[in-house]
C-alpha cells in the first residue's frame, strides 16, 4: 500500500517519465529495496529486469517465484520486465543476468545492485563459510555484475548510470556485522574506482547507503521503535542518481535515513606538521599531539 501511494506521488511530481525508454538491471529485485527501486523504476517508465534468486536470509536455498511474482505485478500494471534468477555472486550468472536485459529489451541503461545477504556473528565466533558468503554476494557480486553492464553499456556507446547499495556498518562498523562491514566497505572502493574510471565512457557510479526496515535489518536493535525507516524513503535518492537528474555526478555515496537524505564521504585532517628533524614524528610526539592530528 505504502509503496503503490509512493508510485503515484512520484509520477505526480514528474511531468514526464525520469526513465522512460530506459532499460534497467536491479539485482536483489525481489525483496525489500530492490523490490521497491524495481516498481518505482517501471512506474518511472523503465523496462525492468528483476534480478533474484529467491535465497533465503543467510544466502541458502532459491526460489524463482521471488522474482517472477514482482514481474507479474509490474506486468499488471502495463509495464515491460523480464525475470532472471541467475546467482550474480558467480561470474556466469552476473554475464546472464545483463544478457537477459539485451535479449528480452536490446539494451541495458541502468544497474542497481541491491543483492545481499546476512549471517551475522560476532568476529570471534565468524566462521570462514559465513564471510566467504557474504563476501561473494555483497562485494564480489558486485564487482562481476558491474563489470558485465559496464561491458554491455561501453558496447552499446550510450553510457550508463550503476548505483550500488553500500551500508552505513561498512562506513561505522556494527556489532556482530564483520563479515558484512567488510563487504560494504569494499563496495565503496569499488564504486569510487569505477567512477574513476569508467567516466570516459560516460557511466555514473555512485552508491547508495539506505537504513531501512527490511527483512536483512528488521531484527537490529538500533532500528526498534522507528516506523518511518521504509525501504520508500530510499527510492527517490536512486531514482536520481539513475536518471538525467544525476547529470554528470559521479563517486558519491548518498545515505537514505527515513525523511533524512545526507552524502557520506571521508574526510581528511588537517594533521600536525613537524618541521624539525626532517619532519620524523617519534611516536610519543603523536601521542601529544593527537588532537591536533585528528580533529577535522
Amino acid at each position: 500500500m505504502v509503496l503503490s501511494l509512493l508510485v503515484e506521488k512520484i509520477g505526480a511530481y514528474c511531468a514526464a517519465m525520469l526513465l522512460e525508454g530506459k532499460v534497467a538491471l536491479v539485482t536483489g529485485g525481489g525483496r525489500g529495496v530492490g523490490r521497491a527501486v524495481a516498481m518505482a523504476m517501471a512506474a518511472q517508465g523503465a523496462r525492468v529486469v528483476v534480478n533474484d534468486l529467491g535465497c533465503g536470509l543467510d544466502g541458502s536455498g532459491e526460489d524463482e517465484s521471488v522474482a517472477d511474482e514482482v514481474v507479474e505485478q509490474l506486468r499488471s500494471t502495463g509495464a515491460e520486465a523480464v525475470a532472471s534468477h541467475d546467482d550474480v555472486a558467480t561470474g556466469l550468472g552476473a554475464k546472464a543476468a545483463v544478457q537477459t536485459a539485451i535479449d528480452a529489451f536490446g539494451d541495458l541503461d541502468i544497474l542497481v545492485y541491491s543483492a545481499g545477504i546476512s549471517r551475522d556473528k560476532t568476529l570471534l565466533k565468524l566462521d570462514e563459510a559465513s564471510w566467504d558468503q557474504v563476501m561473494g554476494v555483497g562485494l564480489k557480486g558486485a564487482f562481476l555484475t558491474m563489470q558485465a553492464a559496464a561491458r554491455a553499456m561501453i558496447s552499446f556507446g550510450h553510457g550508463g548510470r550503476m548505483v550500488v547499495m553500500s551500508g552505513l556498518s561498512g562506513y561505522l562498523g556494527n556489532f556482530g556485522q564483520g563479515n558484512q562491514a567488510a563487504a560494504l566497505a569494499g563496495v565503496h572502493g569499488l564504486m569510487r574506482t569505477a567512477a574513476i574510471e569508467w567516466q570516459k565512457h560516460k557511466i555514473t557510479v555512485n552508491a547508495v547507503a539506505p537504513l531501512a526496515k527490511t527483512r536483512m535489518t528488521e531484527a537490529l536493535p538500533l532500528l526498534q521503535g522507528f516506523e518511518n525507516l521504509t525501504v520508500e524513503h530510499v527510492v527517490p535518492a536512486v531514482l536520481a542518481l539513475t536518471s538525467d537528474l544525476c547529470g554528470d555526478r559521479s563517486g558519491t555515496v548518498l545515505a537514505a535515513t527515513g525523511a533524512r537524505i545526507y552524502s557520506f564521504r571521508f574526510v581528511e585532517s588537517a594533521g600536525k606538521f613537524k618541521d624539525e628533524a626532517a619532519g620524523v614524528f617519534t611516536p610519543e610526539e603523536v601521542d601529544e599531539h593527537w588532537p591536533s592530528i585528528v580533529k577535522i
